[in-house]
Parts: C-alpha cells; structure tokens; sequence
C-alpha cells in the first residue's frame, strides 16, 4: 500500500504539509544513522583513536572502510536538511491552523529536548535531540531572515568548522602524538567495556560520564555543520524543492554530479586513516576533508534517491521508505532501544564480541525489520507512537491516532 492509497484521515491530521518524498528521504536517513550508531553500541573502541581488536581480519577492516566511507559524517547532514526543510513545513501548517508558530515551535523544541536527554542517559550517549531542539531554536530566532544570509551562514560554518579541525591536525603536528594518549585511550576503552556489560545502573553513569567528556566535540563538529545542514533545508523548503520535484530534474543532476566529484574524494581521504589508525594527525586532517566535502557527498545521496524515485520502478521504493520516515522519531528511538539491548547490560551483553561486519549486518536486519513494523503501523495509525506524545505536548491537546477509513 503506498502512502497514496492509505485510508482517509481523521480531522486534524497532517495532511498538506505531509510530503511522501521527504519522508522517504527520511527513512533512508535513518539507515545511515543506525549504521554509524550500532558502531558505537558494539565497540568501546569506537572514535577513541586506537584500533579496535575485533577489527582485524581482511574483511571486518574492508566492513570498517565501508562504513567510515560512505556512512560516517553524511547521514545526520542529511536528517538535519529534512529537519530544516520540515520546518518550513510546520509554519505553514500553523498558518492554516490559525494558530501562532513560535510559541507552538518552543513546545515542539522543549518536547524534544527532554526525549533527547532521556535517550542520552538511558540509552545511547551520542544523542542527536538535544542538540537539534537548542539549534533548532536558533533557526527559530532566524526564520525571517533573508535566503542569501542563510545560505551564506550554511557556508561559513562549514568552512569555520573544517579550518578549526585542520589547525588542530597541525598544532598535533608540532606537538607530537604522547605514547601515554594511547595507553589512556585503551584504558578508557576497557573502563567502558566493563561497566557496559555490567548492570543498568553502570551503564547510566557510564552514560553520564561520557557525555561530560564530548559535549566539547559535538559543540565543534556535529552542531555547527547540523546548524548548515538546517540553514539549506530550510532555504529549499521556502522555495518548495521537493514539493514539484520534477521540475528541478536538471538542478538534480548537476547536484549528483558534483556532489559525487567533491564528496568521494573527502570521504576517502576521511576513510584511509580512520581504517588504519596509526597517525592522529592524519584523521584529524580526513576529519576536516570530510566536514568540508560531506554535505556535498549527502546532497548527491538525496538527489540521487529522488532522482531514482522520479521514475516508475522507484515509486516503489518511495512507498517502501516513507513509511519509516513518517515516524521517524519512533524509530531513531526504536533503534537504540534494540541496539541497547542487544548490546549492552539490559539484555544479551554483545559489545566488544562483534566486529564492523557482523554490526552493520545486524543493523539492515533492524531496519528490515523496522520497515515492515512501520508500514504496518502507518496503514492503521496516523501517527508513530512518539510522535503522538510530542505532538500532544507540541499542541496541548490529544490528537487522533487510529485512521477512520
């Protein structure tokens, strides 16, 4: 059943400003970002800078290369375009309601901070809610501003953001890598480890202990190039960029194009070092490659689908993603639920006994999975399980969740 043909909806129920190829972009984002987070679910040894012993044999540094290639720093651009975009989305839904926007947004905003916190420590420390509910603010603030400003700021961010991490690859260079950096990291990796498998309550100081440390690294990498990523989407969604896509099969094209031209070679720069992971300076330097030339590689990725999704066979994928992209959020939440317990002490304990290619395995099985669950769910309810309680709160009242056909 594509999104097309599902049965009518109740009053109050999203309708116009439901657009099914934003969703389906949507649900092909959530792939990427559960195959980068299952990473960290997995390992101890995840972004800490030393290598990790499950990854030694030909094919799990082969899985590792994939992964770090084409997944890592592209996929949570991508989901903060369509955050960016979908908030244009709510205003006009708010202008139709009659109702006004700001006030309605800070509840929405307030809502998914407190989620995200609750995600961070129970869950999944590297947390993406908290972060997008305080940006998503500043984009509050700037909604008004003019197109060309807020494409010049996506542009300077990403640039400021790419320069600082290059000078800090180079201030490296000149200091030189401390043998006792790498001792540390292996045993933090091991403090992780333990406390991972040991019980609930030593996973959630873990948690805490964690996100005291990399607040500083999601303030300098993630937040200002998802601040970017919320700029451009929210430029294309004024503009109505996949509301007709095609008319702008031409402006597609040339994106694929030199998004793949500029983005693949950033990514394997970024790719190279983090696979091998015998010189700091060197990641440091394919970090700033990649946050200078990902958002191009995840504009290609996106025109790409839309391009493939344009033509009669690729409808069907539409009808297959956009489901999942409906209830997002449900299913970012859902995803770290399963991992959490696959992973660690709330259920089977698996961290550290996987490698890159039996995570990223298990991790299209949860999104398979997941697929399924949301079309099923989407055929009979208008909303995903989490999205009903954020819209409640976001509108102070309950609104309709089962389909009246």
């Amino acid at each position: 059943m594509s999104p097309s043909n599902l049965p009518a909806q109740p009053e109050g129920a999203p309708g116009r400003e439901r657009q099914p190829l934003v969703d389906a972009l949507r649900g092909f984002a959530l792939l990427g970002i559960l195959v980068v987070n299952i990473a960290s679910f997995s390992s101890t040894y995840y972004g800490v800078g030393v290598p990790d012993p499950m990854a030694v044999s030909l094919a799990e540094r082969c899985a590792l290369f994939v992964r770090t290639f084409m997944f890592e720093t592209k996929f949570y651009l991508l989901f903060s375009f369509l955050f960016g975009y979908s908030f244009t989305l709510q205003m006009q839904s708010a202008e139709r309601d009659g109702k006004p926007f700001a006030p309605r947004m800070l509840r929405r905003l307030a809502g998914l901070w407190m989620l995200g916190l609750l995600h961070a420590v129970l869950l999944y420390h590297g947390d993406i809610l908290t972060t997008y509910a305080v940006l998503g603010a500043v984009l509050l603030m700037l909604r008004r501003r003019g197109d060309v400003l807020l494409a010049r700021c996506a542009v300077g961010l990403v640039l400021a953001t790419s320069l600082l991490w290059a000078g800090i690859g180079y201030l490296l260079t000149l200091a030189g890598t401390l043998p006792e950096t790498i001792r540390n990291a292996y045993a933090e990796a091991a403090v992780a480890l333990a406390a991972y498998r040991g019980t609930p309550v030593t996973v959630v100081v873990q948690h805490l202990r964690e996100l005291s440390q990399i607040w500083w690294i999601t303030g300098l990498v993630q937040a200002p190039t998802a601040l970017a990523m919320f700029f451009a989407g929210f430029v294309a969604g004024r503009r109505g960029l996949f509301e007709n896509a095609g008319a702008h099969r031409a402006l597609f094209r040339r994106t694929l194009y030199w998004g793949l031209a500029v983005g693949l070679p950033g990514a394997a720069v970024y790719a190279f070092p983090s696979m091998r992971l015998d010189n700091v300076v060197r990641e440091f330097y394919g970090l700033a490659a990649t946050l200078l030339t990902a958002p191009f590689l995840a504009a290609a990725y996106a025109v790409g689908l839309v391009l493939l999704m344009q033509s009669p066979r690729g409808h069907v994928l539409e009808s297959v993603l956009a489901p999942a992209g409906r209830m997002a959020l449900t299913n970012y939440l859902m995803q770290s639920l399963v991992c959490a317990w696959l992973f660690l002490a709330y259920g089977l304990r698996w961290i550290g006994t996987v490698g890159p290619l039996a995570a990223t395995a298990i991790a299209f099985a949860i999104f398979a999975a997941q697929l399924m669950l949301s079309r099923w769910w989407m055929s009979r309810f208008v909303y995903g399980p989490v999205e009903w309680l954020l819209r409640a709160f976001t509108n102070l009242a309950l609104p309709p969740m089962r389909r009246r056909r």
